[in-house]
C-alpha cells in the first residue's frame, strides 16, 4: 500500500509558501503609504474647508478704534461698531475754562465713519499669514494683536468757527502801565497781564476727541499769559516829562518822572475861544515864532496875515510850544492877564517861565488839559 505524501514532502510546496509571504511583505509599505495619503488628503481638504468656513470671521485680538471685534462675522461687527463707535461720536463736545463752558453741537460736526471699510480691513488682516499659521492660531486659540484706525471724518469749518468763538471769549489784551491824568494830578494805571487761548492746540485736541469713541467729550482749554510791554515799574521811564493844565485854576504843571517839578501861573482861552480840553502832545517848538494871524473878526486888520517873530505887534513872545490846531503855549508881556481867561485859545506864560519850560519839554511830550 502506497504511503500518502505529506505537504512537507510535496515537491515545490515549500517554495510556494515562501513566495506568498514575500509578496505580502512587499505590498504592506504600499498600503501604508496609500492609507497615509488618504489621511493627508482628507486632512488637507478638512483644513481648507475649516479655514474657508471661518473666512467671514474676524480673528480674535483685532480691534477697530478700540472696539473689540474679534470672533465676529462681518454683519455683527458692523452693527457693533455703529453702536459703540459711531453713536458716541454723535455727541456734543465741551470746552471749559475758569468755570465757563462752551458747547460744540454734534449736529454741526457732521461726524461720519466708514464702518464697512474698517470691517473689511479687519477681515483682510485676519487672513494674513497663510493657511498653516491660521490653522495653528485656530488650534491654539492665538490672537492677532492689531488695532485698526477707523476712517472718521467731520466738518472742519465747524471746529474752526468754534475755536474762534472760544478764543473771543477767553482772550484778553494786555494793559500797558500808563498814566491817568487830570488837570492837577498824575496817577499811574498799573499794568495788567493778558491771556491768549492756545487755539492751534485746542484745534488738535478737538480733532482727537471728535474722532474717538473712548476719549472724554470735554476739553479744558490751555491758555497762555501775555505780558505787557510797559510794566508798572517802567511807566515812569516811559513818561519822563508830562504837562497838565488846570484851566479852572489857571495853573500849568511840569512833571518829571511822574513827580511834580514845577507849577506856573498861566492865562487860558476866554469864553467862546476856550483852550481845548483833552489829551494832546507838543507838536512843534520855536524860538521867537512868527504869528500866522487867524482870519477872524477879533484879529482886525491883521486877520489872515503873518507877523514876524520878535516884533512888538507879535503877541507870541520868546517861545512857542504848539498843541493843537493853532493853539499853543507861548510867552506874553501882558502879565496882568495871567490867572484869567483872557487869550484866544492859547496858554500864556510869563516870558521867563516859558523860556525855562521850553528847554525841558521835548516835542512829543503829552499834555493833559482839564
Amino acid at each position: 500500500m502506497k504511503r500518502k505524501q505529506s505537504q512537507s514532502e510535496h515537491p515545490g510546496y515549500g517554495n510556494l509558501e515562501r513566495h506568498s509571504g514575500d509578496e505580502k511583505r512587499r505590498r504592506w509599505p504600499l498600503v501604508a503609504v496609500a492609507v497615509l495619503l488618504v489621511f493627508l488628503i482628507g486632512g488637507a481638504f478638512a483644513a481648507y474647508a475649516y479655514d474657508d468656513a471661518r473666512s467671514d470671521e474676524i480673528a480674535d485680538g483685532i480691534t477697530v478704534g478700540g472696539v473689540d471685534v474679534g470672533g465676529l462675522e462681518q454683519a455683527k461687527a458692523e452693527r457693533l461698531l455703529r453702536s459703540q463707535l459711531v453713536q458716541p461720536l454723535r455727541k456734543p463736545v465741551f470746552v471749559t475754562y475758569n468755570g465757563e463752558r462752551w458747547k460744540l453741537p454734534a449736529k454741526q460736526l457732521k461726524v461720519r465713519a466708514n464702518v464697512r471699510q474698517s470691517v473689511d480691513e479687519a477681515l483682510e488682516t485676519s487672513r494674513e499669514g497663510g493657511l498653516p499659521s491660521r490653522l495653528v492660531r485656530y488650534v491654539t486659540g492665538g490672537e492677532v494683536d492689531e488695532n485698526i484706525r477707523p476712517k472718521v471724518a467731520y466738518f472742519q469749518p465747524a471746529v474752526n468757527r468754534f475755536v474762534r468763538r472760544v478764543a473771543g471769549a477767553i482772550n484778553q489784551e494786555t494793559q500797558d502801565a500808563t498814566i491817568s491824568a487830570t488837570g492837577s494830578s498824575l496817577n499811574v494805571v498799573a499794568a495788567e497781564n493778558g491771556r491768549e487761548l492756545r487755539d492751534n492746540l485746542l484745534e488738535k485736541q478737538l480733532a482727537g476727541v471728535v474722532t474717538s469713541a473712548t476719549k472724554p467729550r470735554a476739553i479744558r482749554a490751555v491758555v497762555r499769559t501775555t505780558r505787557p510791554e510797559v510794566t508798572t515799574d517802567q511807566v515812569a521811564s516811559a513818561y519822563p516829562t508830562y504837562l497838565t493844565l488846570d484851566r479852572a485854576n489857571y495853573t500849568l504843571r511840569l512833571w518829571k518822572n511822574l513827580k511834580l517839578a514845577e507849577s506856573y501861573p498861566v492865562a487860558v482861552g476866554q469864553v467862546g475861544l476856550e483852550t481845548p480840553a483833552g489829551l494832546y502832545h507838543i507838536q512843534n517848538k520855536a524860538v521867537d515864532p512868527p504869528w500866522s494871524v487867524p482870519n477872524s473878526a477879533w484879529a482886525g486888520s491883521l486877520a489872515g496875515t503873518v507877523v514876524p517873530g520878535g516884533v512888538p505887534e507879535n503877541p507870541l513872545k520868546a517861545r512857542w510850544l504848539g498843541i493843537f490846531d493853532g493853539a499853543g503855549i507861548h510867552g506874553t508881556d501882558e502879565t496882568y492877564s495871567l490867572g484869567t481867561a483872557a487869550s484866544h485859545g492859547c496858554v500864556r506864560m510869563a516870558i521867563p517861565d516859558v523860556i525855562e519850560l521850553y528847554d525841558q519839554v521835548p516835542v512829543g511830550t503829552p499834555i493833559y488839559i482839564g
